[in-house]
């Protein structure tokens, strides 16, 4: 990727808050379902690894969800997938609440992730194409928006845990604010996006279409070690501030907050830079910055040095993501929506094999060691970036 900085700015209209708004409503039901794993675990009296199951079914349903997406996004068009996505993302969390069976909930949080998925990554390849270069900065700053909105769901249901309506109670504002954001922004969409049966807008005419190259399939790669880091952290650093400094399992959830509020600092923070900053120089430091900030999470054995380290691990995972989508979309040849929906399989196998195989190496070894895993995936993740982006500079023709 080329390090020359381009200034650009960034309009944010009606639809481009629909989008962001939509992304909110991922945020409710993502870290809603994330903070209330460990609760669930305690109700259903199942094993680390039992639990971690809820991630695979997270992963299943992203994935089967991801391989569909691009037929039905030319059957139906972005705007009716993105709301059947939001619908299917509701059902789950809706059965998630209502009933403790372990099967039900499996199916819950599947159900829950392959509408969440398609209303993410459908979103994002829309709010891509409508703003152009200015792309990754309005999709770190959707993602900034989503989660400030899971600070607020994670808290709550920390809050409502103890207390008679518990924290199921607090999983229901997926649905609610589904039906708000319906009402309320429901005729809104992307001006010249494709209606059902059209082609996605600005995608390359079928004809044109080749096999996508290695550094697409690098940048997915990429964005599946990232995408599993931050569901470790999501899943499961809860657990590790209540082993580590023995809090309550209720209380430890507020841990999912702090690190949500570090991400939320870190995207707002963002967007600015991703004007201005070559992504690749940011997705890095951003790494490094995840690095440091579990270092002290890792080591901390009180809940203030704990806290610190999740903030700071947060306000380095807040770009990576974002930031991480943009090298899949902007590795794809103009083909923003399959790139999403590839982007999507990927990401969805990351929640799933990266929690399961913490939860399976924590019931072995304890959830300690198990963290250890984060930086392995940062290692990873800078090896494909480093490799890509040094190929990708030996590709280009020498300055006249």
């Amino acid at each position: 990727m080329s390090s020359t900085v381009i200034v650009r700015s960034l309009t944010r209209d009606r639809p481009t808050w629909l989008i962001y708004l939509q992304l909110a409503l991922f945020a409710t039901y993502l870290y809603g379902l994330s903070a209330a794993l460990p609760l669930l675990r305690l109700d259903q009296g199942v094993s680390q690894a039992v639990a971690g199951l809820h991630g695979t079914a997270m992963a299943v349903g992203g994935v089967t969800s991801g391989l569909a997406m691009p037929r039905v996004i030319a059957r139906i068009g972005r705007r009716l997938t993105t709301w059947i996505g939001t619908a299917a993302m509701t059902a789950g969390v809706t059965l998630v609440a209502v009933t403790p069976a372990l099967p039900a909930t499996l199916l819950g949080y599947g159900l829950a992730s392959a509408g969440g998925s398609i209303s993410l990554y459908a979103g994002m390849s829309v709010l891509s194409d409508h703003h152009g270069g200015a792309g990754p900065a309005a999709i770190n700053e959707a993602n900034a928006v989503g989660v400030t909105v899971g600070i607020g769901v994670s808290y709550l249901i920390s809050a409502l845990a103890p207390t008679p309506l518990g924290w199921r109670a607090g999983i229901l504002v997926t649905p609610v604010a589904a039906v708000l954001l319906l009402v309320l922004m429901g005729r809104v969409w992307i001006p010249g996006d494709a209606g059902a049966g059209g082609a996605p807008a600005r995608e390359v005419p079928a004809a044109r279409k080749a096999p996508f190259g290695w550094r697409f399939h690098t940048a997915c790669g990429v964005l599946f070690c990232l995408v599993a880091m931050e569901f470790l952290f999501n899943m499961w650093a809860a657990k590790l501030l209540a082993d580590r400094t023995g809090m309550t399992a209720a209380a430890a959830a507020t841990g999912l907050t702090a690190f949500t509020v570090g991400v939320a600092a870190g995207r707002f923070a963002a967007v600015r830079l991703t004007l201005r900053v070559d992504p690749t120089r940011l997705l890095t430091c951003a790494l490094f910055v995840t690095l440091t900030g579990w270092a002290v999470f890792w080591i901390g054995d009180r809940p203030a040095l704990c806290y610190a380290g999740l903030v700071l691990s947060g306000v380095g995972a807040a770009l990576q993501f974002p930031l991480g989508l943009a090298r899949v979309i902007a590795s794809s040849g103009g083909r923003a929506a399959e790139a999403s929906a590839a982007a999507s399989v990927w990401g969805s196998a990351a929640t799933g094999v990266g929690p399961f195989a913490l939860g399976a190496l924590a019931d072995g070894f304890g959830t300690h060691t198990a963290f250890l895993i984060v930086p392995l995936l940062i290692l990873c993740a800078v090896c494909g970036i480093a490799v890509s982006s040094r190929r990708a500079a030996e590709a280009r023709p020498p300055a006249p």
